[in-house]
This record gives structure tokens, C-alpha cells and sequence, in this order.
């Protein structure tokens, strides 16, 4: 940004890399050299950089303040591995192999972690927003996956509390 900087008031010569982050500006796109260390993704320069500041103010608050209530599920880089970090964290708490453990879930009524104002019961799960239905939707009367809405290809999801349970046999009648 700097050296874009220097180059457009003439004070070092525009070297190849310095052109092509301007040209991915103006046009309102990622420059390459930063997706080389970000996270993929397809929205323009302007969403992304939103997006971005949002992780970070997410990812700095659970640093400084704690473990939040409700984690933002769209911020992790490799979410993969922070559900295994919960599952782990129950595991070696309640001394349970991990490999008896899978998730069970509610959804909540909450529809966004704004909304959530408690912790859920210790040691049991984590509370998660930031998910999506595409091609479908969530019924928040009757409390199922629905059909999606006219023109409409991706819902988001309310709230879901995520809870560790030991030898989960899901009922039949539950997604």
C-alpha cells in the first residue's frame, strides 16, 4: 500500500507487483499477493476487507475478553478444526475417549450471537451462529428445514447449540 502510494505521487518507479495490486483496486478486487495469505473467498475488495475486519474483531475479542458466548462460526479460516478443539476439550475434561464423542445439536430461537446473553450449561457444547441453508431454508414456526423461498438461494440459520455426546445415536426423527 505504501509503495502504491510512493508510485502514483512518483517517487519510485511502479514495478510489476505494485501495478497489479492497483489495477485488482481499482477494479474492486483482492489483490493476488494477498489472497496468496488470506482466506478464499469471492467477494469483491470492499465486502472482503469488511469481512476481514469483522474476523479481527471477533478473533480479538475472544483473545482479550475470553471465550465468548456464541462463536461466529463464518470467521474460522478452518472451522473443521475448531470443532474438533470443542470435542477435545470435553474429552480430556470429563475423561472420554474422543472417538465415543460426536455432536448433538438444538436450534435456538436466537438468530444471531448478538442475541445471546448466557453461556450454555458448562461443558456442554457451544452455542454457534453464522450458518447457512442453500437451497433450503429453516422454518422458525414450525421448526424445520423447509423449502427455500422464491428467489432466494441461501438462507442463514438461527442460533445452534452444539453439545458433545458420548455414544450419540441420533433419532430417527431428527435431521
Amino acid at each position: 500500500m505504501i509503495d502504491i502510494d510512493l508510485a502514483i505521487n512518483g517517487f519510485i518507479v511502479m514495478s510489476e507487483e505494485t501495478d497489479e495490486m492497483y489495477l485488482r483496486f481499482t477494479n474492486n478486487q483482492v489483490p493476488n499477493n494477498w489472497t496468496k495469505v488470506s482466506y478464499l473467498s469471492m467477494k469483491p475488495l470492499s465486502s472482503w476487507f469488511k469481512d476481514l475486519l469483522e474476523r479481527v474483531i471477533f478473533m480479538r475479542s475472544w483473545l482479550t475478553d475470553g471465550n465468548p458466548m456464541c462463536y461466529w462460526f463464518s470467521a474460522f479460516f478452518f472451522p473443521h478444526g475448531f470443532m474438533t478443539g470443542i470435542l477435545q476439550t470435553h474429552a480430556r475434561k470429563y475423561t472420554i475417549a474422543i472417538d465415543k464423542l460426536s455432536f448433538g445439536f438444538e436450534i435456538m430461537q436466537a438468530e444471531g450471537r448478538d442475541e445471546i446473553d448466557d453461556y450454555p450449561e458448562e461443558g456442554v457444547g457451544v452455542y454457534i451462529s453464522g450458518l447457512f441453508l442453500d437451497g433450503a431454508r429453516w422454518d422458525r414456526d414450525l421448526q424445520i428445514i423447509s423449502d427455500q423461498l422464491p428467489a432466494k438461494m441461501t438462507e442463514t440459520m438461527p442460533v445452534v447449540w452444539f453439545t458433545c455426546k458420548e455414544d450419540y445415536k441420533p433419532d430417527p426423527d431428527e435431521y
